[in-house]
C-alpha cells in the first residue's frame, strides 16, 4: 500500500517507546489502559480510543507504543504529533488516511477551537469508521472539556472508550526510575532514586532525562550514582 503524499512528513517513533517499559503499578488503573491498547490493535476491542491525562503521565509513550505493536502486527499505522503540526494545512495532512489501518493523533488540544483543524478531524473520523479503521487520540482533557467549538466533532470524540492515565504518586515514580535504571544497565538504589524525585520535577519526562544525563556522566567519569554525585550532576 502506497502512502499519501503528505505522509513524507518524517515522523519518527522512540525505539525505547514500548508497553514493557511503562510502569503501571497494580494499584492504579494504568494496566487497563494497555490492556485495552493492545486489544485495540488486536482487533478485539474498541476501534476508537481516547486517552487523557496531565502532562507527564506519559500519553506520548503510550500512543508511539501502540505505534509499535502494530507495526510489530503488520499494521500500516501514521503517528501524527498535533503539537508540531498546528501550523500545518489540516486538509492536506489528514487527506487519505483512512487507507491506513491505523492513526494516532497525539496532543489534541494543541488543535482545539481551529476551525479547519476541527472540520477536518470531523471528516477524518467519519471516513476512518466507514473504512473501519483504527483510531487513538490523545489530549490534556477529556472530551467534554477539551475546547472543541464543533457540537458533531465533539460527539465523535465521545464515540469510542474514554480512558484517562492516572498519574504516578513519589513512590511509584521512584521505582519507576529505578526501573528505567535497571533496563539501560545503571546501578540506582533506593536512596539515591529518592532524592532525585525529591529534588527535581517530577515530570516522569523530565525525570527520565535526567537519568539519561547522569549516565551520561557516570559513564564519562566512571563513577557510581551516588548521592553527591547526583548533586553535583544535576545542580543540585
Amino acid at each position: 500500500m502506497s502512502k499519501p503524499q503528505q505522509l513524507s512528513l518524517s515522523v519518527s517513533l522512540k525505539d525505547d517507546a514500548t508497553f514493557d517499559n511503562y510502569y503501571a503499578p497494580a494499584h492504579s488503573s494504568n494496566g487497563q489502559v494497555i490492556r485495552a491498547l493492545r486489544e485495540q490493535v488486536e482487533g478485539q476491542g474498541e476501534h476508537f480510543l481516547y486517552l487523557w491525562g496531565a502532562s507527564g503521565v506519559g500519553l506520548t509513550h503510550l500512543l508511539q507504543a501502540s505505534c509499535h505493536n502494530a507495526e510489530s502486527r503488520r499494521l500500516v499505522v501514521q503517528y501524527l504529533p498535533l503539537h508540531d503540526m498546528a501550523s500545518f494545512a489540516p486538509e492536506a495532512l489528514l487527506e487519505g488516511l483512512e487507507e491506513l489501518d491505523m492513526v494516532c493523533l497525539d496532543g489534541l488540544e494543541a488543535v482545539a477551537g481551529h476551525p479547519a483543524w476541527e472540520r477536518a478531524l470531523f471528516n477524518l473520523y467519519n471516513s476512518l469508521r466507514d473504512a473501519g479503521r483504527l483510531l487513538l487520540v490523545a489530549a490534556a482533557q477529556n472530551p467534554r472539556e477539551l475546547n472543541i467549538a464543533l457540537p458533531d466533532l465533539r460527539s465523535r470524540l465521545q464515540w469510542g472508550i474514554t480512558l484517562k492515565v492516572q498519574p504516578l504518586n513519589d513512590a511509584d515514580k521512584q521505582q519507576a526510575l529505578m526501573r528505567r535504571a535497571r533496563e539501560r544497565g545503571i546501578e540506582l538504589n533506593e536512596e539515591v532514586a529518592s532524592y532525585i524525585v525529591q529534588r527535581v520535577p517530577r515530570d516522569m519526562t523530565q525525570l527520565f532525562c535526567y537519568l539519561h544525563k547522569l549516565d551520561h556522566a557516570s559513564l564519562a567519569e566512571q563513577r557510581k550514582l551516588t548521592i553527591p554525585f547526583v548533586k553535583k550532576t544535576l545542580n543540585l
